[in-house]
């Protein structure tokens, strides 16, 4: 692997790892989240945020995709309160019929309703809208 595409593979875990902290996720919610192997331990989430990249599986990197895309689109909903993103997710969703956090631990598909939810664009785009 080169050593550009390391850097950019170790951005994406680092930029993943401190979202995930910052909504104040356990191991276990962020191991669910991302899909990852049970046999991944929380020490290895330490080295996730020092200088071991998150896994090259396609599955792991989706889901990485769209925590990123939440946590931007959470960003822009409360431009001026950082920690609403964190306090957002736990909250009941009157849409999502519980928080959004259960519905992102569901699997991918919870992932995708909380990107509907929060993001027009991307609710745009999946329903074939674009021409």
């Amino acid at each position: 692997m080169s050593d550009a595409k390391a850097d950019a593979r170790m951005a994406l875990t680092r930029a993943t790892m401190n979202i995930l902290d910052s909504w104040r996720l356990e191991t276990e919610e962020m191991r669910a989240l991302l899909d990852l192997p049970g046999n991944v331990r929380a020490r290895a989430f330490h080295r996730f945020r020092d200088d071991t990249p998150l896994p090259d599986e396609p599955g792991v990197l989706r889901r990485v995709d769209y925590v990123l895309r939440i946590a931007d689109a959470l960003r822009t909903t409360y431009p001026r309160n950082p920690e609403m993103g964190a306090r957002w997710i736990r909250l009941r969703n009157r849409r999502l019929g519980r928080p959004p956090l259960a519905a992102m631990l569901e699997g991918e598909s919870g992932l995708v309703s909380v990107l509907l939810e929060l993001d027009c664009t991307f609710a745009w785009d999946r329903s074939g809208s674009r021409g």
